[in-house]
């Protein structure tokens, strides 16, 4: 069992019972481990103690950070293709694949992928000469379901497995004390709608949160807060396009394409280390 398995089993855990504030010896004696060796794993995943990251899953914290986030996304009128935004220290840089582009299905396009371990359990990672394309925990599917996936979305495209290229990028995102030069690209695929909202995420800097009716208000469609959830959902870059910061408008955090205790581990993971 890999360290965020254990993570995982914790997260649902101290989830279940946070209303009740259960102790540091309640959740090691869930994991069968000691309170001494618990304490070790949470804080060498964390950065903080599982006392501190109970705190940030409160329903009380979601809505005292949707209020302190109204004003973070009136991004309306700066959403062009070279918007950026902070995420753990360094850039990213979304552009959207033309529909040139997407009529050629990705002919003399080469894209190199793997699946690596995060802190957040295996990823898998594709990437090109332009930008990240896919990043996505394998929740629920393997990997070969995620790489038939990516050659639906690229017929024509070059596809090749390789570790050591995308190890850097994976090292970019998660990496504590290797931080890029230079932003990170992606590169994805998907109407004007989801681009939109996607680009409407990156405005969300971490710690922070937002609700689906403020970034549909942010892109000019106060209306459609149930199409921007699809849109959300429809998210090919995990983590780097923001997706895990929009929650429900009642403050809890909701539902997550690759699982709420992962949702809930990405948030309470930053948050905790910007506050």
């Amino acid at each position: 069992m890999s360290d965020y398995d254990r993570i995982a089993e914790a997260i649902a855990f101290i989830a279940s019972r946070v209303n009740r504030q259960p102790r540091l010896q309640d959740v090691a004696a869930h994991l069968h481990i000691s309170p001494f060796h618990f304490q070790r794993l949470f804080c060498r995943w964390a950065g903080v103690t599982p006392k501190r990251f109970l705190q940030v899953l409160t329903l009380e914290r979601g809505k005292q950070l949707l209020k302190e986030s109204r004003p973070l996304l009136e991004v309306s009128d700066s959403l062009g293709l070279s918007s950026g935004s902070r995420l753990y220290d360094h850039f990213v840089h979304l552009e959207a694949v033309t529909p040139g582009e997407y009529k050629k299905g990705g002919a003399g396009l080469t894209i190199k992928y793997a699946v690596h371990d995060t802190p957040f359990g295996k990823a898998f990672i594709a990437i090109t000469s332009k930008g990240v394309c896919s990043l996505l925990f394998l929740e629920g599917v393997d990997r070969n379901g995620a790489l038939a996936d990516l050659r639906t979305k690229w017929p024509h495209a070059a596809i090749h497995e390789d570790r050591h290229r995308t190890r850097a990028v994976i090292q970019a995102i998660f990496g504590r004390h290797n931080k890029p030069d230079r932003p990170l690209s992606l590169y994805v695929s998907g109407t004007n709608f989801q681009v939109s909202v996607w680009k409407a995420l990156l405005q969300i800097p971490s710690g922070t949160v937002a609700s689906y009716s403020q970034v549909a208000s942010a892109i000019g469609h106060p209306g459609a807060a149930r199409a921007v959830g699809l849109a959300v959902g429809a998210n090919p870059v995990a983590l780097l396009i923001p997706c895990h910061r929009v929650i429900q408008q009642c403050g809890k955090l909701g539902g997550y394409r690759w699982g709420e205790i992962r949702k809930q581990a990405i948030h309470a993971w930053e948050s905790a280390r910007h506050e």
